[in-house]
């Protein structure tokens, strides 16, 4: 028998024994790792496989649950129906947690099942919190913006109660009031500086946008609204009784308003109502600030511009003057504008008088509905939601909310939006003809034969998010005036 080398044979065992360590430590490695991506799955090779079974099972289930409510509901509408559920938010955010908390359970369990004796004791913990990390770090986010989403909805709503019946289940249309206020730290009181009704089709999303002029005189007033006692024959005595002054004379007389907390809104609200012969359903109120806010976390808007807007400006006897030192315009073109610049594009005056400013007011909201990115719109949620909660108003009951967030889905994906110009055509602001009016708005949302939409010309907006172009155009001017609604792109 040949003489023992143990030399030999202690070598040997080191290298197998450092070959069992490699294969333990890759084991801990690829298990724990594999129970971070898919939950559970890293516990199958071990004795804990029951426990690891049960976790993959259930993630199995509710993922297919959740592909299952999205491919019946579509992704973007599925998530606009639970994000405006109050009662359904609170429950993501507890299951949230729930899951959360499970999955890393089966991340701790992988490791330490796996673990090889011996040292690198603080690496594999380390390893094993990061992976805990990537789990718990989306999760987080998840619960921040449900938490903030559901504070928005109550907010909004006022707490109303989910059991509040749709009010236009039933009906052909829904007529929503838009108004953007132009109240602020600076101001005294509430002027709703831009008016417009939205009328929307329940079943086809097809829309017609009204704009009403700020300054008409002699507006109706309603014999059911309380101020019709001090104005029996409409809001009337000469220029200084305007439309856009009807929400600060409701809140001068509270004592006709008793138990209202907003007969401003109501005001205005049954006024327009009165002028267009429509019933206003719902209304949404949103200030200068707000507004703002909203194109910003949109990435901004695709404005087909078709005359020069000044910006930091106004009239002076006659003459436009910019109140800084630099004269700052939007020329003429496709161009992408940011809130301020979709605001003042809204908004100015000077150099073009209130019709042609209704009709940029118009284009503006059309682009809003029609490029609206709900993953733009989710990126920037956390700071959108802050302005929104102070800055807009709406009186839609929390049962509604999953109805309309259906709604609009229908209106940007096969709906059309039209608008109405009532211009010096139909009006003069000084002697509407508010019997015209109604017969003109009538006309316009009866429905009409179906007709191929156009296709869109290289001037038309889009809803990318470009970098901020000047493209002039060699002869640009808005659309003549019309009594006659209108395609919402071609007025555009």
């Amino acid at each position: 028998m040949p003489p023992r080398d143990d030399a030999f044979e202690d070598d040997l065992d080191d290298d197998l024994d450092d070959a069992d360590g490699r294969e333990d430590t890759g084991r801990f490695f690829g298990l724990t790792a594999l129970s971070t991506l898919i939950p559970g799955a890293g516990l199958l090779p071990t004795r804990r496989r029951g426990y690891g079974l049960a976790l993959l099972l259930a993630a199995l289930l509710v993922g297919a649950l959740a592909l299952f409510y999205l491919w019946r509901k579509g992704l973007v509408a599925g998530a606009l129906d639970l994000a405006v559920r109050p009662r359904v938010l609170v429950g993501l955010i507890v299951a949230t947690v729930a899951v959360a908390l499970v999955w890393c359970i089966g991340i701790v369990l992988t490791a330490r099942e796996t673990a090889p004796r011996g040292p690198g004791r603080e690496w594999r913990v380390a390893f094993a919190a990061l992976c805990c990390l990537l789990v718990v770090a989306p999760a987080a986010t998840a619960v921040r913006y449900l938490s903030i989403q559901h504070g928005v909805i109550r907010v909004l709503t006022n707490d109303s109660d989910e059991a509040t019946a749709n009010a236009w289940a039933d009906k052909p249309r829904v007529n929503v009031l838009l108004l953007g206020s132009d109240a602020g730290k600076d101001r005294v009181g509430v002027r709703t500086d831009s008016m417009m009704v939205a009328s929307i089709d329940t079943k086809t999303g097809n829309t017609v946008l009204f704009g009403l002029p700020r300054n008409l005189e002699k507006v109706p007033i309603p014999s059911s609204n309380p101020l019709s006692k001090l104005y029996p024959n409409g809001y009337d005595c000469g220029d200084e009784c305007l439309l856009n002054g009807v929400w600060t004379l409701a809140t001068e007389h509270p004592d006709l308003f008793p138990g209202d907390t907003n007969p401003g809104l109501r005001t205005t609200r049954d006024v327009i109502a009165e002028i267009l012969g429509l019933d206003i359903d719902r209304s949404l109120v949103v200030d200068l600030r707000g507004f703002q806010a909203l194109v910003n976390a949109m990435g901004g808007v695709d404005i087909n511009v078709k005359e020069r807007v000044c910006v930091r400006c106004h009239l002076v006897n006659g003459r436009t003057e910019f109140t800084t030192d630099k004269e700052e315009w939007i020329e003429p073109g496709l161009q992408h504008l940011d809130g301020f610049h979709a605001l003042w594009y809204a908004r100015s005056r000077a150099g073009s008088d209130d019709f042609s400013r209704m009709r940029r007011q118009r284009c503006v909201t059309g682009a809003i509905l029609d490029q609206a990115n709900p993953t733009e719109l989710l990126r920037n949620y956390p700071a959108l939601a802050k302005v929104v909660k102070d800055n807009v108003t709406v009186d839609i009951p929390t049962s509604e909310l999953p109805a309309w967030a259906q709604l609009i889905g229908t209106v940007q994906s096969t709906g059309s939006i039209r608008s109405l110009p009532i211009t010096n055509k139909v009006v003069r602001v000084g002697n509407p003809d508010y019997d015209k009016i109604r017969s003109l708005v009538q006309a316009a949302i009866t429905p009409r034969p179906a007709t191929p939409k156009p296709k869109p010309t290289t001037a038309s907006p889009t809803a990318s998010a470009t970098p901020t172009t000047t493209t002039p155009s060699s002869s640009p001017s808005p659309s003549e005036p019309t009594d006659e609604v209108e395609d919402l792109a071609a007025t555009c």
